[in-house]
């Protein structure tokens, strides 16, 4: 690092579990994020400030006046623009230093096997069952950690599934995608704006914390999904564990499906 970062990044060079090396790290390291909205606003602002090296953002869609009241990544002056190519603009006026990436494209499954083997984590701020499971399923293919959060209303979720590690499960193990979920839309639920902000922030935590491999990271959240209930600011979890019989993990004794 040169005296420019030192003194950028000084308050995690000082911080017990990341220091020089860890930083060194983070700037070596590189995130997709898919979703550039409610979550994704955070989640790139904090990893872009925190000197995360390289940032590959995903969103098919523009910005709209509805997503100001909690996508803090947008501004009047982006409405109809792309959001992953707004979102990039916001992380670059803090940091110019981030190599950012913004994709206005679907994150479909053919998108994800070509963008998850080239990063080191992926973060999932997406707002359907679908996606998720199609992100979920190219994490577990390439053998890359993920970092999944939720938020619709009052209520908010976030776990890491990382089946690099054994008993780990992923997000089929949670939510198997045989079972129907109901997607429910911002725009027909409503969403509290800080709420986003909160999921989004300790994704970006999670993240952070995977990539400076700080002690303790290898468990973090895997195998816990936290909950919170806005409404009494109540913070819940439950373990979560690897099922043997999930169609997309299940067979990963040596290899990966």
């Amino acid at each position: 690092m040169n005296d420019q970062q030192l003194l950028r990044y000084a308050r995690h060079v000082m911080l017990d579990g990341i220091g020089i090396e860890g930083q060194r790290r983070l700037l070596g390291a590189h995130a997709l994020i898919v979703g550039a909205g409610g979550l994704g606003s955070p989640v790139a602002l904090y990893l872009g400030t925190a000197g995360l090296g390289r940032l590959t953002v995903v969103d098919p869609d523009t910005v709209d006046l509805s997503n100001l009241q909690r996508q803090i990544a947008h501004d009047e002056s982006r409405i109809g623009l792309p959001k992953a190519a707004s979102v990039a603009a916001s992380v670059n006026a803090i940091n110019p230093d981030v190599q950012m990436r913004a994709l206005h494209r679907r994150a479909d499954a053919a998108l994800l096997d070509e963008l998850v083997p080239q990063v080191d984590v992926v973060l999932d701020c997406t707002d359907n069952f679908r996606t998720r499971h199609a992100i979920n399923a190219a994490c577990v293919r390439h053998g890359r950690p993920l970092v999944s959060g939720a938020a619709i209303g009052w209520d908010a979720q976030i776990s890491v599934y990382d089946t690099r590690r054994a008993d780990a499960p992923c997000y089929a193990c949670v939510f198997p995608p045989d079972v129907a979920h109901e997607d429910v839309a911002c725009a027909t639920m409503g969403v509290l704006a800080p709420l986003v902000g909160i999921v989004g922030s300790l994704q970006a935590a999670e993240a952070l914390k995977l990539l400076a491999h700080q002690p303790g990271s290898e468990t973090g959240l895997v195998g816990r999904l936290l909950m919170l209930d806005a409404r009494t600011m109540r913070f819940d979890e439950i373990g979560v564990a690897r099922r043997t019989d999930c169609e997309v993990c299940g067979s990963r004794d040596g290899h990966r499906h």
